[in-house]
């Protein structure tokens, strides 16, 4: 028996993998959890052997409850499962340690096989995800950063990119205007000579900036 915790804030998306999970007769759901905070809990009481993490939740979401769990629990085997293949939320996922990225439009069979791969320690993605990965691979995206140039809030702001939030979002997070937050990203672009958030995203997290605590403002 697989030992399964589902990680989703919708009631109904962990029913229905309760069900497929259940009628499939070699899975035990031994935990659910309805955000980060909670999975990091849930995660360290039942030693779940595969997590099926969703990444959009309330408070803590996905990303950063799948960082803390596999620093804790080295061990664990996390399989992606969400809405969302954008690169923001694929990158910072795959760094934090997920083993797996599934879209939820995925047949059961593919959910299935994916934790069955997972629980061996093998990779499982989306074929759209896989792509992505493939062409980010083969073709790099031409960065020239220059991390030095950059303010402490300007740092704060493409760290806040690299884990998905939105310019209203990172706004709230900062305690200014959307209009400030769209005035740095120009910066940032700039200064590192990027052509959009998706390319910030990832210089960020092939950097590492993402692992470095948030600076005061400069």
């Amino acid at each position: 028996m697989i030992r399964v915790m589902i990680v989703d804030d919708h009631t109904i998306v962990r029913k229905g993998i309760r069900a497929l999970l259940t009628e499939s007769g070699d899975f035990e759901i031994v935990a659910e959890a309805t955000n980060g905070q909670e999975a990091v809990q849930r995660a360290a009481e039942t030693q779940p052997d595969v997590i099926l993490m969703d990444l959009l939740m309330p408070g803590m979401d996905g990303i950063e409850a799948t960082r803390q769990i596999t620093s804790r629990q080295p061990e664990a085997r996390l399989l992606v499962l969400t809405s969302f293949a954008a690169d923001n939320k694929l990158f910072p996922a795959i760094k934090a340690g997920a083993l797996g990225y599934l879209l939820k439009d995925s047949s059961p069979e593919e959910l299935l096989r994916a934790i069955r791969q997972v629980h061996r320690g093998e990779p499982a993605l989306h074929p759209t995800i896989a792509r992505k990965l493939l062409q980010e691979i083969a073709h790099p995206a031409d960065v020239k950063p220059a991390p030095e140039a950059l303010t402490a809030r300007e740092l704060a702001v493409l760290r806040l990119i690299a884990q998905g939030l939105s310019n209203q979002e990172i706004a709230d997070e900062l305690v200014v205007s959307e209009a400030t937050v769209r005035a740095h990203v120009s910066r940032i672009l700039g200064k590192l000579h990027l052509a959009s958030r998706t390319q910030a995203a990832l210089y960020a997290v092939r950097e590492g900036l993402t692992d470095d605590a948030s600076p005061e403002e400069g």
